[in-house]
């Protein structure tokens, strides 16, 4: 490890201790092996000392680190950026180490900044999806106690509206101007050096939300170690990463998908990183060829999209691309093979582990098969009393490694890890190759187009509708995305069903939770299946042809 010459000490007596006090005993944490070299780190550990400040210590602050729509950054600016923002932190805001910064926007450079600088001045990053309404933001907030929001200035409005949890310290970035009391505002305040908080290997910098199946966000917590070790796994033993790559895809940064191959993987290496929001099929591999990018992350979904306009643009630069987020269709990797002649790297992970643990790439292909174990990982397949069963029989996937499951004072820990084993609530299938294939989900979540969406919480929405008086929502399969969200409603009396009411409701449940989880089928029903206790029987709804297209 490359260590700086300076270590900040301004502030190393003030430490919040919350999020360690919210960790899980010891006993329910999962095994961690560190069986690689390169992954038995110091005692004290900065990620963000490694990531940025060594490169550019290391002679490479020339170097292109990441490229938006309107600026592309250097590392040693990439690295003043940070270190304003951190001082900013530290110095206007006040915050001391341990103390959680939710952040709210899109992929963009100022967004990739603040991620960094939290990390670099020991706080702990609380990343959210852009589309989070207010009541989704303020269960986050509420959980993870922030303490300060660095926030897009125009998606600051949910945060204004937030209900309950939105601290007094809230910073707005990108507006024009760099209005007063912006960041940048004050950033250009601030000294243009921040020596890294020398932090400890295992001291928490990150807490990424993920939605279980009854829709109460989990937060997962991650040390500064661990961003470090996603970094050393994956991208070095399957992608084999090069300082001359450039990275590119859609997974927002507020996903662990994203921070990792959007921002993470290419400054271990000096690579560079194309950041862009509101990306699509076409636009995304207009801006591969636009910027020569040679590794793109994406889900199924825009590959099985792109594919067929993939003739139209210069693709040549590209090498790699990544699918994960959710189950990749042999047909899809199929379709882009054919339109690209790129051989698709799907791989698994989870917010838990952090980042992908299973995966193949080049002659380690099997169609059919996401791959096997990431170098540093270990994984089998258990039977429903926890024994590891052989090939040939489905299964709960199991994973342990350098990385895993630490929930934030959730009593969901116990379900998740069994005997050090990470449970990552999917069905798999081994080969007596040890090549790992995807069934199905083992719980209710619906997975549509990569993103996570518990059926339970749309559910709860629904039922605030008037006119709703019982609902069950569950996945469907669907060609494009995977699966699609379809609820199945019983209207209150004085109520009737049609097209016009189907469209009321989905616009209802847009407006009060993330737009991607709306019902894009509904199916209005006189009762909904259930057992003679009362519970809903899902299986049902599932099984039930669905008699509206797919909106």
């Amino acid at each position: 490890m490359t260590r700086p010459t300076e270590w900040n000490t301004q502030y190393d007596g003030q430490y919040d201790n919350f999020a360690s006090r919210q960790l899980p005993p010891p006993e329910l944490w999962p095994e961690l092996r560190f069986d690689l070299p390169q992954l038995r780190y110091p005692e004290r550990l900065n990620c963000v000392a490694e990531l940025v400040d060594a490169a550019v210590a290391g002679g490479g602050g020339a170097r292109i680190a990441i490229i938006g729509e309107h600026e592309t950054w250097t590392y040693a600016e990439l690295q003043e950026k940070v270190d304003r923002i951190a001082h900013v932190l530290r110095g206007p805001l006040g915050l001391a180490r341990g103390n959680r910064v939710l952040l709210r926007g899109a992929n963009h450079p100022m967004m990739a900044a603040c991620i960094l600088a939290v990390f670099k001045a020991g706080c702990i990053a609380v990343p959210t999806m852009p589309l989070l309404r207010a009541r989704e933001l303020a269960t986050v907030a509420v959980k993870a106690q922030v303490n300060a929001v660095l926030c897009a200035a125009g998606l600051r409005d949910e945060v204004d509206a937030m209900p309950s949890g939105r601290p007094e310290k809230m910073l707005c970035f990108g507006a024009d101007g760099a209005e007063a009391g912006s960041l940048e505002a004050l950033m250009a305040l601030q000294p243009a050096r921040f020596a890294a908080a020398d932090t400890a290997a295992d001291e928490i910098c990150l807490i990424g939300f993920t939605s279980g199946t009854t829709g109460v966000p989990k937060g997962t917590m991650h040390f500064q170690r661990d961003v470090m070790t996603i970094c050393d796994c994956f991208p070095r033993s399957v992608l084999g990463t090069q300082p001359s790559d450039i990275f590119i895809g859609t997974p927002p940064l507020a996903f662990t998908f994203g921070l990792g191959g959007l921002l993470l993987f290419p400054l271990r290496v000096g690579a560079a990183a194309v950041l862009l929001e509101k990306l699509t099929p076409d636009t995304l591999l207009q801006a591969i060829e636009k910027h020569g990018a040679t590794i793109c992350f994406t889900a199924p979904t825009f590959y099985r999209q792109m594919a067929p306009l993939a003739g139209k643009y210069d693709l040549s630069r590209l090498q790699k691309t990544v699918s994960a987020g959710e189950a990749l269709p042999l047909a899809t990797r199929d379709s882009w093979q054919q339109a690209t002649g790129l051989a698709m790297i799907d791989g698994i992970g989870a917010t838990e582990m952090l980042h992908i643990f299973i995966a193949a790439a080049g002659d380690q292909i099997r169609p059919g098969a996401t791959g096997k174990p990431v170098p540093g990982y270990q994984a089998c397949i258990l039977d429903l009393d926890g024994r590891p069963v052989g090939p040939g029989v489905i299964g709960r996937l199991a994973v342990k490694g350098p990385t895993g499951c630490r929930y934030l004072a959730d009593e969901r820990q116990r379900d998740y890890v069994l005997n050090g084993w990470n449970l990552t609530g999917d069905a798999y299938e081994m080969d007596a190759d040890g090549y790992f294939y995807y069934r199905s989900r083992t719980d209710d979540m619906i997975i549509s187009a990569g993103y996570n969406i518990a059926g339970p919480e749309v559910e709860e929405t629904l039922l605030r509708h008037p006119a709703v008086a019982e609902c069950g929502v569950v996945g469907k399969p669907d060609q494009e995305r995977g699966q699609i969200v379809e609820a199945h409603i019983v209207l209150k009396a004085g109520y009737e069903a049609s097209a016009q009411m189907a469209a009321a409701l989905q616009d209802y449940v847009k407006a009060q939770i993330a737009p991607y989880k709306y019902p894009r089928s509904i199916q209005f029903l006189s009762a909904l299946p259930r057992t003679e206790t009362g519970k809903l029987q899902r299986f049902k709804l599932r099984a039930a042809p669905s008699t509206q297209s797919p909106t």
